[in-house]
């Protein structure tokens, strides 16, 4: 098959427009693509969790193997009025939109080499295939990801960095909900009678080291609401964030640390706090001697690229991965500019990305 065949395909699911916990048309089409290629196909149950429309998509080669390969359905931003356009090295939007590579591209490599599979006959091992919803919002989708026991490795296709790259190693974010409970009063007539929510925010926070606190951690406030009226002391100030970090106990200690911080501006005051926590995604480094690390290594090498391992401070269906035991990476596809109106891939990179599938699948 030619290049212009995966063109096609990813042109294809651009267009579907599909937004976190709204996946079921591109699951449909993946759903129709496969099944007339002769694969099975399955849904999970994650949906009751995650309450998308549809639940993950599997598809299990042979008798599934001990790996799995993945891309997300969902985009960030609708694509139902995107204008692909073909500029030389490139595929872009039109300009009005989203192009919707983040993760369409991973869709389209995953679908193409898949066909080659079935049409072609290609040799390769066991392996299977997942599609998840709900990356972009929560990561509920792969959290929830109804996979079988003998799943020890995961390749999971949605990288902005160009192909050869990989993440073998990403943080964890722990999520906060904060509130702060005052008093509340005139603020013309009776201010001394109130005890201003707001305030106590606005001293803990200038308190707190946020932005980068080191090479590995983040913490950020992320929306403050407070107030009711301007001639109103704020009785009720909420406060939401994240720390992030690749060490999981660092950020459990600087979310402590946060939380005392609040504590002992509110107890100036006589103002009380009540919190609660969550790990939006943990940390997860990938060691150099184990069988995913160096497969991809392999699989690179073998394409003719040069392997380039990288970190990242951003989550992805790797993080999820991880966390169930099953060691994964995230494998660099080349989404330029995400999210953007701006967003494009290299035709290169979208032809690399399905050569590094492939070479993961072949038998050797």
């Amino acid at each position: 098959m030619i290049p212009s065949r995966l063109i096609e395909i990813f042109l294809q699911v651009i267009q579907i427009n599909a937004l976190s916990a709204n996946e079921k048309p591109l699951a449909d089409f993946i759903n129709s693509f496969l099944t007339n290629l002769g694969y099975k196909v399955e849904f999970d149950d994650s949906a009751k969790f995650t309450q998308s429309n549809t639940g993950n998509l599997i598809c299990k080669i042979g008798s599934g193997g001990d790996f799995v390969m993945t891309a997300h359905m969902d985009t960030a931003r609708p694509t139902e009025n995107v204008k692909p356009m073909i500029k030389e090295d490139r595929i872009t939007s039109s300009g009005d939109t989203v192009l919707g590579v983040d993760n369409r591209e991973g869709v389209a490599v995953l679908l193409y080499s898949l066909e080659r599979i079935a049409l072609e006959k290609i040799p390769v091992k066991d392996f299977t295939v997942a599609f998840t919803t709900c990356e972009e919002t929560t990561l509920f989708g792969s959290k929830y990801l109804g996979l079988n026991g003998n799943i020890k490795k995961g390749f999971v296709f949605d990288s902005g960095y160009r192909p050869g790259s990989f993440i073998y190693s990403a943080c964890g974010a722990i999520g906060f909900n904060l509130k702060i409970f005052g008093r509340a009063s005139h603020s013309g007539i009776a201010p001394e009678k109130g005890i201003n929510s707001l305030l106590i925010a606005a001293n803990a926070i200038t308190k707190l080291p946020l932005g980068r606190i080191d090479e590995e951690t983040t913490m950020n406030i992320g929306t403050l609401k407070s107030g009711s009226a301007v001639n109103v002391i704020p009785e009720l100030t909420e406060v939401v964030g994240e720390v992030r970090s690749f060490n999981l106990d660092k950020a459990e200690n600087y979310f402590r640390q946060l939380v005392k911080t609040f504590e002992e501006e509110a107890e100036k005051l006589n103002a009380k706090i009540e919190y609660d926590y969550f790990w939006d995604f943990k940390p997860y480094t990938i060691k150099e001697n184990s069988d995913v690390y160096k497969e991809i290594l392999r699989a690179i090498t073998k394409v003719g690229l040069v392997p380039s391992p990288k970190i990242s401070l951003g989550g992805s269906d790797a993080n999820s991965l991880n966390a169930k035991g099953i060691e994964s990476v995230n494998i660099g596809i080349g989404a330029q500019n995400p999210h953007s109106n701006d967003e494009f891939v290299y035709i290169e990179d979208l032809i690399k990305s399905a050569e590094i599938a492939l070479e993961l699948v072949k038998k050797d």
